[in-house]
């Protein structure tokens, strides 16, 4: 009866019905209930002419790939043990001892430590203090800690005596060959390798351009397109941002028992997803946006030429059902952006490959 019910009324249901019996038995041979549920809200997609859209432009140049090089080549790093005096990059093993008003405090011993000069993983006095100390010197001296430490040692001063057991001088591997292979070049040309790399940051640098101008349109849309959505809809969204929070979390080496996560944490971003969702399906119903087959191929093949096996990978997708729906999503969304663009008041807005990628240079 329900189910007739609401076809009758063309009602779309969200969430889950609630019933109740209406009468209280008096008539035996007629049962009559109440239901009561959230509906899916009538979605009005507002107009986005002359809303601002600013859409970055910037090109990958030869100092973007040499900058790159440089980071690879930092990552690869080696370490070759010298006698002279404590430089910054330096790699050193040390043993320390560290107290407060005379008192050992939690975290403030260690022996054989290691410890990367620059890296920034110990306070910047306490770093500062072991530049140009040899292997074998001992060294006593002060750190503050800042008032934001931990409360137990905010603001107080600590004593540290620390002794260098070794230092070692940082190599940084020949941009070469062997370099070029151990980045996957299997023929070892660098020049090759620089082209792989320029191609690879191009591909970074439309999936920035194209973050940056999806949310820009999504704050659009929101804007033009007001609506209430059922809570119902807020609370199946807030539990998947709690189980995908928890299996990220999990996937860092902590359990469910050492997470809290509260569903006051996701609420916000729950609505915000749900009236996105709502909205860009009533765009893409109005405007004939559907992910068209050779679409999804084709964001497939971008993807999958960053691989070693490019043609593997893509037969890869067509067989993981749950991959196939992110694309076509991903898709779709394009689709939105690209119909949104035509509406909008679109600048470019000339920016650095750095400034866009947010890398900070030295």
């Amino acid at each position: 009866n329900f189910s007739a019910a609401i076809q009758e009324q063309n009602y779309r249901i969200a969430g889950q019905p609630r019933f109740q019996p209406a009468n209280t038995g008096d008539h035996a041979d007629k049962f009559e209930f109440t239901a009561s549920f959230e509906v899916y809200p009538q979605v009005s997609v507002g107009s986005l002419a002359g809303k601002k859209l600013s859409r970055p432009v910037t090109s990958v140049t030869d100092k973007d790939v040499d900058q790159t090089i440089e980071t690879l080549r930092k990552q690869r790093v080696t370490f070759d043990n010298v006698s002279r005096a404590a430089q910054s990059s330096d790699f050193l093993v040390i043993d320390f001892r560290g107290t407060v008003n005379g008192a050992a405090f939690a975290g403030g011993n260690a022996e054989d430590f290691n410890i990367v000069l620059g890296e920034g993983r110990m306070l910047a006095d306490f770093e500062n203090a072991l530049l140009g100390m040899l292997p074998g010197d001992s060294k006593t001296f002060n750190v503050t800690f800042p008032a934001d430490y931990k409360p137990e040692l905010a603001g107080q001063t600590a004593q540290f005596e620390v002794a260098v057991k070794l230092v070692n001088a940082p190599v940084l591997p020949e941009v070469n060959a062997e370099f070029a292979k151990s980045l996957g070049v299997k023929d070892g040309d660098v020049g090759k390798m620089r082209a792989e790399i320029k191609l690879n940051l191009e591909r970074e640098v439309k999936k920035r351009i194209q973050v940056k101008i999806k949310d820009q349109v999504m704050d659009a849309l929101l804007l033009t397109s007001p609506l209430d959505v059922p809570r119902s809809l807020v609370e199946m969204e807030i539990s998947r941002l709690q189980q995908g929070a928890a299996k990220d979390l999990e996937s860092r080496g902590m359990t469910a028992k050492d997470l809290s996560l509260p569903s006051e944490l996701f609420v916000e971003r729950a609505e915000r997803r749900v009236k996105l969702g709502l909205i860009l399906s009533e765009v893409v119903a109005l405007n004939d946006l559907k992910a068209k087959p050779e679409q999804i191929r084709a964001l497939i093949e971008e993807n999958a030429d960053s691989y070693e096996e490019p043609e593997a990978m893509v037969k890869w997708f067509y067989t993981q059902p749950e991959r196939m729906a992110e694309v076509e999503g991903l898709v779709l969304e394009d689709n939105v952006m690209d119909w949104a663009a035509g509406q909008m008041d679109v600048s470019d807005d000339n920016t650095t490959f750095g400034d866009l990628m947010d890398i900070k240079r030295a």
